[in-house]
C-alpha cells in the first residue's frame, strides 16, 4: 500500500491514502465517535467523515459500523487500526531518532513490567524505542508491582511501567502517568442491558460476572461489588482476559473490566460489546516509574520519551 504524507495522489489508478488520514482514523477509533474525532483533532466534523469514507473506498473495506451512539470498528477496521497505529508510530519514531543526536545510542536498559500491562501496552513503546535505538542491550522482568518497586528502590531496574494506583513509595519513586482506562461492561451480543439507554451498578444485581484476577483489578472488582445492594454472581475467576473475552462473547457472563484491554472480537471470532455505566466506578492509571533522586541514563531518558509518543490518551 502506498502511503502519502501530503495531500491525495494517484497511484497506478488507485488513491494513496495520506498520513492525515490515518490519523483521523486513529482519532475516530479512540473517541467512537466522529464528534469526539473531530474535538480531539480541533477538526470539522466533515473532515473526518471525509477521510474514514476515503480510507473505506480505498481499502475496499468497512471500517465502522454506524451506529446512534457513535461509530464502532469492524473485524477489519480493527485489524487496521493496528496496521494504522504502526505507520503513524514509524513516523514519529523516524523524526525521533533524526532529532536526537544519541541516534547511534549504545548502552543496556533493564526494564520492569506487570503482566496486564505487559499485554497491552509495552509492545509498542519496545517497538518504537527499538527501532528508533537498536543498538540498545535491552532487557526485561515481569513481575508483580510491589517486587518491581523493591527492584527500582535497591537500583536493580532503570523504569518500570505497571499501574500506578497499585505503587506504595511515592517518596522514593518518580512517576509519570501515561493514560488513564475507565471501567466499562463487557456485554455479549444480544444482552438485555444493550438496548438500555443508561446503565448503572444496579443493572448488573442477579448477573453472572466473569471476574479478572490480575494486578489490582480483583481488588477494584471487589470494591465496586461491596458498594451493591445485589451483587452479582461471580460465574468463573480467571487470569486471562481472553478468556474474559470468550466468555463474555459466548453469553457465559458480562465484565467489568479498564476499556485498556477491551477489544472488540474474542479470539474465536465473536464480538464483544462495551458500554458506559453511571456510578462510581475505578479507573486504572498505567504509568512511568523511577527512583527518585537517581540520575537518568540517556538510555532510560530516551525509553520514557519513547514511551510518552507509543501511548495514546485514552
Amino acid at each position: 500500500m502506498a502511503v502519502d504524507a501530503g495531500g491525495p495522489s494517484r497511484r497506478h489508478g488507485r488513491m494513496a491514502f495520506t498520513l492525515r488520514q490515518l490519523q483521523f482514523f486513529v482519532a475516530a477509533a479512540e473517541q467512537g465517535a466522529v464528534s469526539g474525532a473531530a474535538r480531539a483533532l480541533s477538526i470539522s466534523q466533515s473532515s473526518v467523515t471525509e477521510a474514514i469514507q476515503s480510507l473505506e473506498e480505498d481499502l475496499g473495506v468497512i471500517l465502522f459500523e454506524r451506529k446512534a451512539r457513535g461509530l464502532e470498528l469492524t473485524h477489519k477496521g480493527s485489524l487496521f487500526l493496528r496496521h494504522a497505529s504502526q505507520i503513524l508510530g514509524d513516523v514519529s519514531t523516524a523524526r525521533m531518532a533524526f532529532r536526537e543526536e544519541e541516534g547511534d545510542l549504545k548502552g543496556r536498559l533493564s526494564l520492569g513490567v506487570t503482566s496486564l500491562v505487559a499485554g497491552y501496552v509495552l509492545s509498542d513503546m519496545l517497538s518504537r524505542f527499538r527501532r528508533a535505538f537498536p543498538k540498545v542491550e535491552l532487557s526485561a522482568v515481569e513481575d508483580s508491582a510491589d517486587y518491581l518497586q523493591h527492584l527500582l528502590i535497591g537500583g536493580e531496574l532503570d523504569v518500570a511501567v505497571l499501574l500506578t494506583s497499585s505503587i506504595r513509595d511515592r517518596a522514593a519513586l518518580q512517576v509519570e502517568s501515561l493514560l488513564v482506562s475507565p471501567y466499562r461492561l463487557w456485554l455479549p451480543i444480544g444482552h438485555r442491558l444493550n438496548a438500555a439507554e443508561a446503565i448503572s451498578l444496579d443493572d448488573l444485581a442477579g448477573e453472572q460476572l466473569i471476574a479478572l484476577t490480575v494486578d489490582e483489578i480483583e481488588e477494584s472488582t471487589r470494591r465496586m461489588m461491596g458498594a451493591l445492594s445485589v451483587k452479582p454472581d461471580i460465574a468463573f475467576r480467571t487470569r486471562s482476559v481472553e478468556a474474559v473475552r470468550s466468555l463474555v462473547a459466548t453469553g457465559a457472563g458480562v465484565a467489568l473490566l479498564p476499556s485498556l484491554v477491551y477489544r472488540p472480537w474474542s479470539l474465536e471470532g465473536d464480538r464483544i460489546e462495551i458500554r458506559d455505566v453511571s456510578g462510581d466506578l475505578p479507573s486504572v492509571q498505567v504509568g512511568l516509574v523511577w527512583r527518585k533522586g537517581a540520575p537518568l541514563s540517556p538510555v532510560a531518558r530516551n525509553f520514557i520519551r519513547a514511551a510518552q509518543g507509543a501511548v495514546p490518551e485514552r
